[in-house]
């Protein structure tokens, strides 16, 4: 792929989060030990189902999937961002630039197609529990996994590709700590309305087609868990308040985010931090914190 003869811009400036040394610093600090908790929580679900048989179900398969994707996403854009509060100048070459953003959209789709599938699998296991391991067979569980991949690589293709042939000749300057396409693509030196309206169809499409598809399942699970004995329900609503509280967190700062991204207004740095960051980290979290299973097996393997 080749930049057009217009685009003279080979480096962006990123602003960061704060332009306060002491913050820096202790930003410097605080997001290190995030990045590593985010690194260890994951792994620890990985290594825990890898080595535990009883774990070795279409669920768990699934939330390792969702581990491998959230540490990658945070650590597309969080080691830059720790090492450039050590930095007075923040900078990030164009093909860096374009690198986070189609690592950030492919992974946010891919995420967004797992969860989906991830409630589907709820759905069998609570509404059809006796049919379970023939339904979600793992021919079924690969063609889940390769659609949300595949989903994913589509939906930060046609995003990305709306920057092809963009010129940019100044500023360059990005009000955050990491390359966004809604904040990128306001730099062009040419009028963006047309695509900015198209980055937003795209965006919004793939988001609301997945937050129907998950309301519609959670629905579903929460009106046939009701008319279930007192034990079962209470099981099947903390297994189902587990997801429920993930896919809150993931699509919370998406909606805020991309709704109204080309306002005359920053993205809110905030909800940055919050998408790219803190939900990887709080993922882990709540999967072990209301998951027995998870619970006693790193305990077995902690040897606590």
């Amino acid at each position: 792929m080749e930049r057009t003869n217009h685009s003279v811009v080979f480096e962006f400036i990123l602003l960061g989060l704060c332009k306060s040394q002491n913050l820096q610093i202790l930003f410097f600090l605080g997001f290190s030990v995030v990045f590593v908790g985010i690194v260890l929580g994951n792994l620890l679900i990985l290594v825990t189902v890898t080595f535990d048989a009883r774990l070795h179900t279409p669920m768990y398969f699934l939330l390792i999937n969702l581990s491998c994707i959230d540490m990658i996403l945070a650590s597309f854009a969080t080691p830059k961002m720790i090492v450039d509060f050590l930095r007075e100048r923040k900078t990030i070459s164009w093909w860096g630039c374009y690198s986070q953003m189609f690592f950030m959209h492919l992974l946010g789709g891919s995420e967004m197609m797992l969860l989906v599938a991830m409630a589907i699998d709820r759905y069998v296991a609570i509404c059809k529990p006796l049919h379970y391991m023939t339904i979600m067979s793992p021919r079924v569980l690969t063609g889940l996994l390769l659609s949300s991949y595949a989903v994913g690589f589509v939906h930060s293709s046609s995003q990305m590709a709306f920057m092809l042939n963009l010129p940019f000749c100044g500023p360059s300057v990005i009000d955050s700590f990491f390359c966004d396409l809604p904040l990128v693509i306001k730099l062009a030196c040419k009028d963006t309305y047309i695509l900015q309206l198209l980055v937003i169809a795209d965006s919004g499409l793939l988001s609301l087609v997945c937050f129907l598809l998950l309301l519609l399942s959670y629905g579903v699970i929460i009106f046939s868990v009701r008319h279930r004995a007192a034990s079962r329900s209470s099981k099947a609503f903390s297994t189902l308040s587990a997801h429920i509280t993930v896919v809150t967190l993931f699509f919370a700062p998406c909606v805020f985010i991309y709704v109204w991204p080309f306002s005359r207004y920053s993205v809110d740095k905030i909800l940055s931090v919050f998408y790219t960051i803190f939900t990887p980290l709080l993922n882990p979290i709540i999967y072990t914190l209301r998951n027995q299973e998870v619970k006693a097996a790193i305990k077995k393997i902690l040897c606590i």
